[in-house]
């Protein structure tokens, strides 16, 4: 996985502003989604996808880990979908215009439903009780992309955890977004892959620095735990 290293600048301006380096260490289990983004066939493979990232391969046990937990504590797990229909052309024409006509149609061949590249990734932990999202845009939580926001409401979610691929794009969009629609938003540093560790530390040492936080599947879990027990009576 990525060499994780976010500059100590960074961490002191979040404790100086929040007063904690962890402004969301406090988890409540059962108001906390496990959200992975992308973590599908054509986006790890580089023969079927239009952008397949190295990393996110390596990611997949530390994912499937997370999720497990987030499960047992009584969360919710969401798998999104990257997801390419007509929609994409006509109502973000910036970017059709951003690829050239070979990379638009790898995209659509890799990205359409029910395609090889579509599919999520088959190492994936995906239990019934999962929910699946289609998104439409590098966000999940941007208007027009999907309909995650109105479904984590209605569930009664405030906290997200982000995972998946690639960190510095959709990753981060999404957890950029996630946050300024109000909720609690952590990017889970070693459940995020990207193509290189450079790229991967700055989107992190970005959200971190602002947005949100920023914690790693073991501190995940430890927080999940510790206050669940909290919750438990003594007898």
């Amino acid at each position: 996985m990525h060499e994780i290293a976010i500059p100590p600048e960074i961490v002191a301006r979040v404790v100086k502003r929040c007063g904690t380096e962890h402004p969301y260490e406090d988890l409540d289990p059962a108001r906390t989604a496990f959200v992975v983004i992308d973590m599908q066939v054509g986006f790890i493979d580089p023969e079927i996808g239009h952008a397949a990232c190295p990393m996110a391969e390596r990611i997949v046990p530390a994912v499937n880990r997370l999720a497990a937990a987030v499960r047992d504590a009584g969360g919710g797990v969401f798998w999104v979908q990257n997801t390419y229909d007509a929609s994409c052309d006509t109502e973000w024409s910036v970017m059709r215009g951003m690829a050239t006509p070979e990379a638009r149609a790898r995209r659509g061949s890799a990205m359409t439903e029910g395609s090889a590249g579509h599919a999520l990734w088959p190492a994936m932990d995906v239990r019934p009780e999962d929910r699946r999202v289609a998104k439409r845009r590098f966000s999940a939580f941007i208007q027009g992309s999907s309909d995650i926001v109105e479904r984590l409401r209605a569930e009664g979610f405030d906290t997200v955890l982000i995972g998946g691929t690639v960190t510095n794009v959709c990753c981060e969009s999404s957890a950029r977004d996630a946050m300024m629609m109000n909720f609690r938003t952590v990017m889970v540093a070693d459940a995020n892959a990207a193509m290189s560790d450079a790229e991967h530390n700055a989107s992190l040492a970005a959200f971190w620095h602002m947005f949100g936080d920023v914690m790693t599947v073991d501190h995940v879990i430890a927080r999940l735990t510790a206050e669940r027990l909290a919750g438990v009576p003594s007898t």
